[in-house]
């Protein structure tokens, strides 16, 4: 019964999570969404055409899946409307989408409480997107939350008008005018109509999945170091994104998940605040970013690039208990005349190889780099391992050898053909 796969990003996200659920999506009947919200951002390129996704599942396009919003999702139902309507624009019927009973919902409060709570704190800002992703989650633990069972209920009306007239007493006391529950009211029954079909119980529905031996892959939202237990905090997401959030996020217990995939870059991107132990400031930071394309999904921000980190990559597969890797962007990295990869960090003096998301020790170390061969030529058309250039399969090779995990999973361009898939009877073996 070992029949779940999950995707998890490894680093700050942005890293192509997309790209592997699309390929693994071709064998699977579910795909799930477990953690946050509309603050992060799948891209998909499929036959020339972007898609981009903040809420939905990628597993949607296509249209065998049952795509599936788990309880641990932060929704805002004017983008997951607006995201709807976009597919459906493009011919799609959107008839295999399931959003939990349990998902928490994103109001006009919450996106006004953002911005002010980030603006307040002034030079301590933590690089929030502003999508009222931190309050909605702060209202569940609070448990004066709505979720998307409230949302389609008859009692919606007097619940928002609880937490609006409460809401306003903390925007007023910030300078700010009221919101208007009138104009929020008639809005958002506009939504809570469209939605109202797709609400229901999914962890039933996953668990029967299970049962009859259905394949369902976990789709991870950012990443490890945005974690808010295990990443640099306070500049973190504000939910689990690393493996713990399946359980917590759609109901699935460990039992029941066979492989787990931690995606990356060839490269690392981060975008916001916060530590960024192996980032280029100068002219190699701006080639990788305009190489990569690396302007951020949901807000369009320039991201902070530099070198992969294989010390803080070490610690998502701990964390984690990653089975395999995916690397995209490999051919960005490889226009490039020179490749480095982080080993270690040199903090005090000493060299180390354990990361700690401690801000005082991320601040205080330098990384420690290998350097390789760059210069791959056009690769986008290879297909194995074996056909990628002998620097390319020594770069690849050096991450499985630090990190003890394969690489499963290689990106070679922006397409979704553009993959190498190794078998387990390519795979190096890595002791």
């Amino acid at each position: 019964m070992k029949n779940v796969k999950v995707v998890l990003g490894v680093f700050y996200g942005d890293e192509g999570k997309g790209k592997i659920i699309d390929y693994l999506s071709k064998d699977a009947d579910y795909a799930v969404r477990f953690s946050g919200g509309n603050n992060a951002g799948h891209t998909i390129k499929v036959n020339d055409e972007k898609f981009a996704f903040h809420l939905l599942p990628s597993g949607i396009l296509n249209e065998n899946i049952n795509a599936v919003l788990g309880n641990g999702v932060v929704i805002d139902p004017k983008v997951l409307t607006g995201e709807i309507n976009e597919l459906k624009n493009h011919g799609l019927k959107v008839n295999n989408l399931y959003i939990s009973d349990k998902a928490h919902v994103i109001f006009p409060y919450h996106i006004v409480m953002d911005g002010i709570l980030e603006e307040n704190r002034g030079s301590n800002k933590i690089g929030t997107t502003k999508r009222g992703i931190g309050p909605a989650y702060c209202d569940k633990y609070e448990r004066t939350g709505i979720r998307m069972g409230d949302f389609i209920s008859d009692n919606f009306d007097e619940l928002l008008k609880r937490n609006l007239d409460n809401k306003n007493k903390i925007i007023e006391a910030y300078g700010y005018d009221p919101l208007n529950y009138d104009e929020i009211i008639e809005e958002y029954k506009v939504y809570a109509d469209a939605l109202r079909s797709y609400v229901c119980d999914t962890i039933s529905m996953m668990h029967e999945a299970i049962k009859n031996d259905k394949n369902i892959i976990c789709e991870g939202a950012q990443a490890t170091l945005l974690d808010i237990d295990y990443g640099s905090y306070p500049f973190v997401t504000s939910s689990n994104p690393t493996i713990g959030g399946v359980s917590t996020g759609a109901g699935i217990g460990s039992r029941y998940i066979s492989d787990v995939y931690g995606v990356t870059k060839a490269y690392s991107s981060r975008v916001g605040e916060g530590p960024f132990v192996t980032e280029e400031t100068g002219k190699v930071g701006d080639m990788i970013r305009d190489l990569g394309h690396e302007y951020g999904t949901t807000t369009g921000r320039p991201r902070r690039c530099g070198w992969l980190d294989l010390v803080s990559l070490n610690y998502a597969v701990m964390l984690n208990g990653l089975t395999a890797l995916a690397v995209n962007h490999l051919d960005t990295v490889g226009k490039m005349d020179k490749i480095k990869l982080c080993t270690a960090y040199k903090y005090k003096g000493m060299i180390v190889d354990n990361f700690s998301s401690n801000l005082e020790f991320l601040k205080n170390c330098e990384p420690v780099y290998e350097e390789f061969e760059g210069n791959f030529g056009d690769i986008s058309n290879c297909q194995s391992f074996g056909e990628l250039p002998l620097s390319a399969q020594k770069y690849i090779n050096r991450i499985e050898e630090i990190t003890n995990t394969p690489v499963k999973f290689i990106g070679t361009g922006a397409g979704r053909e553009n993959i190498i898939v190794r078998d387990d009877k390519t795979l190096r073996l890595v002791k």
